[in-house]
Order: C-alpha cells, then structure tokens, then sequence
C-alpha cells in the first residue's frame, strides 16, 4: 500500500499568514525563530533562525465535535510553498518518536489505533492501520504535547 503525507491546505494558510483568525478567532501571534523545533505544517519544514512564523490555534477538523482537538501549530509567517503530497516522510519530523493514529470516515479517534511511534517505523505504522477498514486517515502528532504535525492518507 502506498501511503501520502499531507500539509496544511494553502487557502487556509494564506488567510492565517495575512492575520486571518485561528480556531479560536484570535489573530496568529508572530515571533522569530532561534532555528530549533519550529515546524511549519505547510512547506513540512522547520523555520530557520531569524525568520518569522506564527503560533495559532488549528483544529483539523471539518467540524467542532467531541473529538475535534485543537492545539497550537507554527507556520512560516511568510508565505512558503506547500509541501508536495509524497509518501517519504516529512524533513519536520526531528523528534525520535510521534502519536499515529487512526481516525474514522466520522473524523472521531477510532480507539485502538493509536500508539507512540519510532519515527522511523511510522510509514509502516500508517500501512498498517490502513489495512483496517475503519481508518480513514490518519495524524501525526507530537508525542510529547499532543501537536498535531500532519495527516496521512492512502495514496
């Protein structure tokens, strides 16, 4: 099975990097990166020192719900161009380990399907959930804070 990593959409993005609301309707806050553990979830790179980003709330989510979490994010506070859809996994993803898991066709957490993951193993990780039929995507999320970093799809 061939799986795809999935950036943020870039509509969404340009309306946040020109001070759109976030989930919680408040503007992104803009800092400057010291160039360590900043990962944008639109280029799926990290921003350098000295540049801008942002920090937001983003619910990746169609709709409030139970299980619709919302957490903080960083974008390049410039726009970037939007990671292509691929199956290698993204250059962001530094850390050792992330949560993979699974969620339904009804964007609920389908229970079961999640686990901290070496970051090596986490393609084998999504092939495999996939072979479930109640996966329909899947994130990527730090295993540390919860962040959400990315969706995963069949390709």
């Amino acid at each position: 099975m061939t799986i795809q990593f999935k950036a943020l959409p870039s509509e969404a993005v340009r309306a946040l990097q020109r001070g759109g609301p976030d989930a919680y309707g408040h503007t992104p806050e803009r800092r400057v990166s010291d160039g360590d553990g900043v990962p944008c979830r639109h280029c799926m790179r990290n921003v350098a020192a000295d540049e801008g980003y942002l920090i937001l709330a983003y619910r990746p989510f169609p709709e409030l719900q139970p299980y619709a979490e919302t957490g903080p994010i960083f974008l390049h506070a410039q726009e970037c161009e939007r990671a292509a859809e691929a199956e290698a996994l993204p250059e962001m993803l530094e850390s050792s380990d992330y949560i993979v898991r699974g969620y339904g066709k009804d964007d609920r957490i389908v229970y079961g399907s999640g686990a901290v993951t070496p970051t090596s193993d986490i393609a084998a990780r999504a092939e495999a959930l996939f072979e479930r039929d109640d996966i329909a995507y899947i994130h990527v999320r730090s295993a540390r804070n919860n962040c959400y970093q990315c969706r995963i799809e069949r390709a």
